[in-house]
C-alpha cells in the first residue's frame, strides 16, 4: 500500500496478512475465479491467526482494532483477491450492527459465533428493492413471542454460505421506512437459499438468493426496536462504504504494480515502454488516483473512530466510496491498456482486476445514490 503511514503494530498486522495471503490464497486465485467458489479452508486459517475478531471489541473477545487499522487490513486483502477479501471481511463486520444496537445477550451471541468461524451476511436487497429499500416486500409478523418471516432476498453476498442473517423486513408496511425492523436470524431456524449468481467479477465472493418461508424467529432476536431497522442498517452502510471500499484501493494498487512491472520489461522501438511519455503520463495519473483514494478513505476511517458528527461522516463516506470506486475502475482499465493485447488475456492478472472492480460502483448503494447522499449531507453541515 505504498508509503501509507502505519504504526509498528499496524505494519506487523499487514505484513502478517500479506505473507499469509501470498502463501495460502495467491496460488488459488485463478482457480477460485474460474469456479466461483469461496475457499473456506483459507477462511478458517485466518481465524487461527486471530482475524475473525477484527471487527469485535476486546470486551467481547475480539481484537478491538480501531477503524484505521481495519482500513489497512482490508486494503491488504484487496491486493490479492477482492472477492475473497470482500466476503471474508463482510462475514465479520456483519456483527457491527448488533454490537451497536443489540442487547447484551445479542452482542455476546453474535461475537461468540463470529469468533468461532460463523459467516454473517446482510439481507437487504430484493428483486424490486435495491437502492429503493422501502420497496421491499419481506414481512415479519408478530405472533406471540415470535416473528414469522416471509420473503426472498436477492444478490446477497455470502448468502449461500452464511450461518447468521441480518434481515430487514416490514413489521408495519403502513409506516414506510419507519415500519422496517432488523432481525438476527440463524440459518438453523429454517432459512433456505436459492439461485447462486454467476457473476462477471468478484467471483470468490459467493452471491445468491436467501429465502424466508414462514421462518419463526424468537422476538428476542429483534435488533433494536420495531421500526428502527432502516435507520440502524443505514448507519452500518455508512461504515461499510468506507471500510469495504478500501478493498478496491488494494485492487487498484495491484493493477498499478502490474502496469509498472510490465512497463519496465516490455520494449518497443528499442527501449522499455516506461520511457515513452504516453506511458509515463498514464502511470502518473494512476498513482495519483490510488493515493488520493487511499487518503480520502483513511480520512473517513479517522472520522469514524473519532465519532464525528453523523452528517460529516455520511458525506465523506459517500464521497470517498464514489471517488475510490471510480478511480479504481480507471486505474484497472488503464492497466489493461498499458499491457495492450496481453492485458486482455487471462494469462495476465489485470483483466481480472478490472472485472473485480466494477461492482464497487454498484453495491453499498450505487454511485448515483451515493452522490445524492453526499449532496444532501453537504447541505446540512
Amino acid at each position: 500500500m505504498g508509503y501509507a503511514l502505519m504504526t509498528d503494530e499496524q505494519r506487523e498486522l499487514v505484513n502478517l496478512l500479506h505473507d499469509f495471503q501470498m502463501k495460502e490464497l495467491a496460488p488459488r486465485v485463478e482457480e477460485c475465479d474460474l469456479t466461483g467458489e469461496f475457499p473456506m479452508d483459507v477462511h478458517d486459517k485466518l481465524g487461527e491467526l486471530g482475524f475473525h475478531g477484527m471487527d469485535i471489541p476486546a470486551e467481547y473477545g475480539g481484537c478491538g482494532f480501531d477503524e484505521v487499522t481495519n482500513y489497512l487490513i482490508r486494503e491488504e486483502f484487496g491486493m490479492v483477491d477482492a472477492g475473497f477479501g470482500f466476503s471474508y471481511t463482510l462475514s465479520k463486520s456483519g456483527s457491527s450492527t448488533v454490537i451497536r444496537y443489540g442487547t447484551e445477550e445479542q452482542k455476546k451471541y453474535i461475537c461468540d459465533r463470529v469468533l468461532n468461524g460463523a459467516i454473517v451476511c446482510n439481507c437487504i436487497t430484493e428483486a424490486n428493492a435495491g437502492s429503493e429499500v422501502t420497496a421491499m416486500r419481506t414481512t415479519a409478523k408478530k405472533v406471540g413471542d415470535e416473528y414469522i418471516l416471509n420473503g426472498t432476498k436477492c444478490f446477497i453476498s455470502n448468502g449461500p454460505i452464511a450461518d447468521v442473517y441480518m434481515v430487514i423486513a416490514y413489521t408495519d408496511k403502513s409506516k414506510g421506512s419507519h415500519g422496517l425492523s432488523l432481525f438476527m436470524v440463524p440459518k438453523e431456524l429454517g432459512v433456505e437459499t436459492g439461485k447462486h449468481e454467476n457473476k462477471m467479477g468478484l467471483r470468490a465472493s459467493v452471491t445468491g438468493e436467501v429465502i424466508f418461508n414462514d421462518v419463526k424467529v424468537p422476538a428476542k432476536n429483534l435488533v433494536g426496536k420495531e421500526g428502527e431497522g432502516y435507520r440502524n442498517i443505514l448507519a452500518n452502510l455508512t461504515r461499510n462504504r468506507i471500510l469495504n471500499t478500501s478493498i478496491v484501493v488494494g485492487t487498484a494498487q495491484h493493477a498499478l504494480n502490474e502496469a509498472i512491472k510490465y512497463a519496465n520489461e516490455r520494449e518497443t522501438f528499442g527501449t522499455p515502454i516506461k520511457n515513452h511519455q504516453g506511458i509515463q503520463f498514464m502511470l502518473a495519473d494512476m498513482e495519483q488516483l490510488v493515493q488520493a483514494s487511499r487518503n480520502y478513505l483513511i480520512y473517513g476511517a479517522n472520522l469514524l473512530q473519532r465519532n464525528a458528527p453523523k452528517d460529516v461522516i455520511s458525506q465523506v463516506a459517500a464521497g470517498a466510496k464514489v471517488f475510490a470506486s471510480e478511480a479504481a475502475m480507471k486505474v484497472t482499465t488503464d492497466a489493461v491498456q498499458v499491457l495492450g493485447g496481453y492485458g486482455y488475456m487471462r494469462e495476465y492478472p489485470v483483466e481480472k482486476l478490472m472485472r473485480d472492480t466494477k461492482i464497487f460502483s454498484i453495491f453499498e448503494g450505487t454511485n448515483q445514490i451515493n452522490r445524492m447522499v453526499q449532496g444532501r449531507a453537504i447541505t446540512k453541515i
